[in-house]
Order: C-alpha cells, then structure tokens, then sequence
C-alpha cells in the first residue's frame, strides 16, 4: 500500500495520490508492514511518531519524493517582533503551543554534563542558523560573541528568554537585521520522527531534511532523544537525510528510558557515575538488550551537522549497525554545552558496529566509542580539524579533542585505513585497540593514562563489561590493564609543532606524533614468559603480571619528520630528514589529498596484515575479525583498491601523491 502526504494540499485527505494526506504523522497512525508513505516537498512542522513496526522482510517506508525535498522540523515561524533597544527585539509566544514540553522552561542538565545549567533546550534561528543563548538581558544588549565559540562571526546572533505569567519573552539580537524581513524559527517540539514507544523497528527514512529540534541531553544511562532515532528497536535504515540543528543530539540510537537508572547521578547522587553505567548495562539485558531485539540500524549518505551535544548518539542501541558515507560536521561548536557526550559519533557499547567511508570534520571530537567497543571497526574515514580554531579557549565543561577516541574498552576494536589530520588523532585508554595502515598527522594521547582515580587516598579501578563474541550477552567485568594493541604499516608525520615540551603521553593534549609512548609496554615474548612455569603455578605470585601491562606489537610502519619510533619495532622506515607535505583541498565539495610522502617511501613494504596477524583480543579472547566471525585481510586501502603481495604503509595501495578523498 502506497501513502501520499502533500502539505500543499488544499485540505486533508485520505492518502491517496489524489488526495494526499497534509501531514506525515497521519500516515504514520497507520501504515503497516510493507507500505509506503512517499512526502512531496514542502515543511511539514510536526513530530512524526510511528505507530506500527515494518519486519524484516516488509519494511516501512517514509520517502521523501525528491530528496532533502521535504523538511520535517520542530520549529515554527516567529514572526511580530518588536524592537527593544538598539539591535534587540523581542516577541511574546503563549506558553499553550508548547503543550506539556516547554523548552523555554527546560534546561540542558544531566549526568555527565559539566558546563553550568543556564541553556534551554529551546532555541532561536536567524535564517537557519541557531543563535547563542544567553544568561541575562544585559549580555544579551551588548551583544558580544562568547570567546569561547568556533565561529565568532555566528556568536554575534544572541537570544535571551524569561517568563512572565503563561508566556515566554524571547529577546533576540540580530546585529541590525530587521527581524519580521528575515527567517525567524523558534523550537517548539523535542523530536522530528521518533517513535514514542520502544521495539517500532525495521522503518527506512529516506531524502528527508530533518532540522530543529528542542532535544535534551543525552547521557548514556538515561533516555537518549535525538531529533530522529529508532528508541530502542531493530533495523532501522536512515539515508540521503540531511541532519541539521539539534540542541543537543541529531540522530538517537540510544537507550530507553529506565524510571529507576534515569538520571541516576544527577538525581541521586549516592552511587558512583561508573557503578550507575555497570547498573544500566545489566539492567538493559533484563529489558530485552539481546541482538535478535535492538539495534542493526544502518545509517549512509546522510549529512549531519550544527548539533551542540553530538551528530549521532548511542548507548547500546546502536550495536551492529553501520555507519557509513555520511558527511558529519561544525559538531559542539558554539561551546554553550559541554560534558563527556560530545563528539561527531559517541557510542557507547558500539559492539560489532561498522563507521566507514565517512567524513568528519570541525567536531570538538570525530569518533568517541566510549565503553565496550567490542569487534568496533572505524575504517577508510577522512577526519580533519577536529580541534578548536587557533586561539579559541575551551568552555567550562567542555572535553578534549580528537579524531577517534576509544575508551575504557577491551576490545577488540580496530582503526584501519584511515586519513587522521587533527593535531590529536588516536586517544586510547584502552586495550585491544589494532591501528592498521592509517596516515597519522596527531598524536596518540591518554596511553596508560585516563582509566582510573585515586580516591581516599586508594586507587578506585574503572571495570568495564565485555561480551560474548558478537552477542550482548555480559561475558565478564575487568578494569583497563593497558597494552594489548597492535601498530601495523601506518605512516605517522610529525606535521603539527610541539608547543609544550612538558606534555606527556598520559595528557589528553600530547603532541608528539608516533609510538614512542607504547615503549611502556612489553612484548609478547617478555610477557608471556612469566607466565611460562615447570611448577604448580602459584597465584598470589602471578598477581603482578595479572594486573600488570599487556603486551603491544608494533611493525612495519613509516616516520616522517621527527615521528618518534617505539623500541620494540624491528622492521621500520624512519626518515627525519625528509620534508613531507600533505594538503587536503576542497573545491566544489570535492576533496583532494596531495602528498609527496610516497616518493620518501619508495619500496618499502611490508606483508600483508590478517585476523590471524592480530590475533585476539586479551580479555574477550575474540579474533580481530567480521562481525560475522571471517577472518579480514587487509588488501584493500583506503580508496578500495586492491594491495599484492606486499603492502606500502599507509592507507593507500599506490603511491600516486594526489588521491581523491571524498
């Protein structure tokens, strides 16, 4: 059954080509497995929430007809604004057409957020683009950008509300722009399509444009909003969508909402923010958190960007999806949110999930996996200037910035083929991490470091779950032992300068690009001899090396300008004389990597890598492999082309020097 929707309509209709149906969420009340709902451009200012799940086999499918054509979003026009005084104007909404979610009432707060609640989840739009909160009128009439923001220029645009009675007063600043000649949007609705209820699963959204949402804060143990998301089911498609302006997160493929581990930090208090994360880990698998029930989304070819918390977000939700051919991009700009949320893509438990082929830049992070990476592969990404303008200082609360950050996971989770380009590229307090024919610009950073806290004077381990192979099922709990990585045939520059010779691998900031820092680590051989006896073994004298560090694997990589060499690798090219260049262009939305690295390469090589190469991860004693359990080999780069017998180091197969990378 085909559905019809046109919000140029003359009036409702029945669905029929005919007579169209005015709004999306009509046909949503009723489409059933194997229909499909086809939108004509227009704006349709609504929330969309599915009622009825597709199946595997007969999925139910929201089309936009002509792709980005037809816009759903959580704004309303604003219009009959008065001037205030000088560039400040203000307009008075009654409060009813918020019904029983005021934005203008709620703030931004939760566990895991660490910048002060002032902000709203409710916003202003000059022209599409979302204006800068602020905290008191006066800041509001002087009219000066938050130092802190990326863009100084859209920092200019303030807004400023309060209550009087049953209205919410917005005051706005536009820099001398008349307001009611211009695009003025106001949030008004939390979520664009998102089912209210969990388990409305195997849905495809398809071309829609999706922008402007009141979202909230999304924590990993508590209900996990974005302006579209699955909330909770399995085999959602989202593709050739145009993701845009979210208060906190564009797409969800978070956690539910659980009444007695929602908040819990931020409410409670009294536990721990680790034992709360344990707590909603086993608790999910009481509510149905099995592979057969949730996730195996896939989202491609979307464009998601200008959100202030994340582009995608996920807390068990999102295992074995993929994510891939998606431009993500100006993530946690504006710096008035911040907290340990905050990335392009941050996934907890991004088990068995695939984040490929994608492009990410100028996000206050790229790729944040956050626990439980467990068989997480990010491969064949193009990530660049995830990193603060020069000169811009970070805002109370805000994180650090990288292009991939993996944390407290046991892997195994692999980085391979990659374009890394921020001046931090690989953060890992972690293990089981394998980073396989990358380009590496940054640095490693947080290596033995970022796991535990000493409190009361006593180290306080941060355990962390692992699974079943390629299941959800809790295998075991066991703190970060560090090592037990693998560092094959990457090429790793030194392009950035070292502007403070103190930093030290163990800082989140550490600026020296190369391997130096896994020194620390023991080989396999050093390690497995204490483990190597002719007697009984004895296990209060094992205990050292069962806590101890795990052994690293390093070979086969590249050294360019002053890249630093761990003592371990036997077979390496290291060149300090050499003056590498590598410049990333864009013309007409085309990217081009030019580099005369290759000609400093020349033939060096080294074997190709496999699952066999990489063996298992320690603490799950699962394979570096396919989510289905087949073994990979590393014989196709970054662009897909075919490597022989051999391999250069790095992403590419060939050594050209001009590659077209997105």
């Amino acid at each position: 059954m085909q559905y019809y929707v046109n919000a140029a309509a003359s009036r409702d209709g029945n669905g029929t080509r005919e007579m169209p149906f005015r709004r999306i969420g009509d046909a949503a009340k009723i489409a059933r497995p194997g229909d499909e709902v086809i939108v004509a451009p227009g704006v349709y200012r609504e929330y969309v929430n599915p009622r009825n799940a597709g199946t595997e086999d007969k999925r139910i499918v929201y089309r936009s007809e002509k792709i980005r054509g037809a816009v759903i979003t959580g704004a309303e026009i604003l219009t009959g604004w008065k001037q205030y005084e000088g560039n400040v104007w203000v307009n008075r909404v009654g409060n009813g057409v918020f019904g029983a979610y005021n934005p203008y009432t709620t703030f931004v707060c939760g566990d895991w957020y660490f910048a002060p609640t002032v902000r709203h989840t409710g916003a202003v739009f000059l022209n599409d683009r979302m204006m800068y909160e602020t905290v008191s009128l006066e800041e509001c009439l002087a009219g000066q950008p938050d130092p802190c923001a990326w863009n100084q220029e859209d920092a200019r645009y303030l807004w400023y509300t309060e209550q009087d009675g049953n209205e919410t007063v917005l005051y706005a600043n536009f820099q001398g722009r008349d307001p009611n000649a211009e695009k003025v949007e106001i949030t008004v609705r939390r979520n664009c399509f998102m089912p209210e209820k969990t388990r409305v699963g195997y849905i495809t959204v398809s071309g829609f444009k999706i922008d402007k949402a009141a979202t909230t804060w999304a924590p990993p143990a508590a209900y996990q909003d974005g302006m579209i998301g699955p909330h909770w089911s399995r085999g959602w498609i989202i593709e050739d969508c145009e993701i845009s302006n979210s208060k906190c997160c564009g797409i969800s493929l978070g956690k539910y909402r659980d009444e007695e581990n929602d908040m819990y930090f931020y409410h409670k208090h009294v536990k721990s923010p680790t034992q709360m994360e344990r707590d909603a880990v086993c608790r999910g698998q009481y509510h149905g958190w099995l592979k057969e029930k949730v996730g195996g989304h896939i989202i491609r070819r979307c464009e998601v960007h200008h959100c202030e918390q994340t582009g995608i977000v996920g807390r068990m939700g999102g295992v074995f999806s993929t994510i891939e051919d998606c431009h993500i991009h100006d993530i946690c700009n504006s710096q008035q949110l911040g907290g340990a949320e905050t990335a392009g893509i941050k996934l907890h438990a991004a088990i068995d999930v695939t984040i490929r082929r994608n492009h990410i830049h100028h996000c206050i992070m790229g790729v944040w996996c956050d626990w439980q990476a467990q068989g997480a592969r990010i491969s064949q990404n193009l990530m660049h200037d995830n990193t603060p303008p020069a000169g811009r200082p970070h805002a109370r609360g805000a994180m650090f910035s990288t292009d991939v950050f993996i944390e407290v996971g046991h892997g195994p989770t692999l980085i391979d083929n990659n374009l890394l380009l921020s001046p931090v590229s690989i953060t890992i307090p972690s293990e089981g991490i394998a980073v396989v024919h990358n380009l590496v610009l940054g640095s490693f950073s947080l290596i033995n470091s970022g796991v535990d806290s000493i409190v009361n004077g006593q180290r306080e381990p941060r355990y962390t779950p692992y699974h079943i192979r390629h299941r959800t099922e809790v295998a075991g709990f066991m703190t970060i032992l560090h090592g037990d990585d693998r560092i094959y045939n990457n090429i790793f520059i030194q392009h950035y300068p070292v502007t403070d010779k103190k930093r030290r691998p163990t800082d989140a900031a550490y600026e020296v690009c190369g391997t130096a820092p896994f020194d620390i680590f023991p080989t396999y051989d050093e390690w497995i001899s204490h483990f190597m006896m002719d007697r009984e073994p004895d296990m209060g004298a094992l205990a050292p090396y069962h806590f101890g560090h795990l052994p690293v694997w390093v070979e086969g990589n590249a050294y360019f300008a002053g890249a630093t060499v761990c003592k371990h690798e036997q077979h390496s090219l290291v060149n300090r004389r050499a003056k590498p260049r590598v410049e990333l262009t864009e013309k007409d939305g085309r990217y081009i990597l030019k580099t005369n690295v290759y000609s400093y390469i020349k033939d060096f090589a080294d074997g190709i890598i496999t699952s066999d190469i990489l063996g298992c991860a320690f603490e799950p004693e699962q394979r570096f492999e396919n989510p289905d359990g087949s073994a990979i080999i590393f014989d196709s780069d970054y662009l897909g082309a075919h490597r022989g017998l051999s391999a250069l180091p790095g992403p590419f197969a060939e050594g050209s020097g001009e590659y077209a990378v997105f």
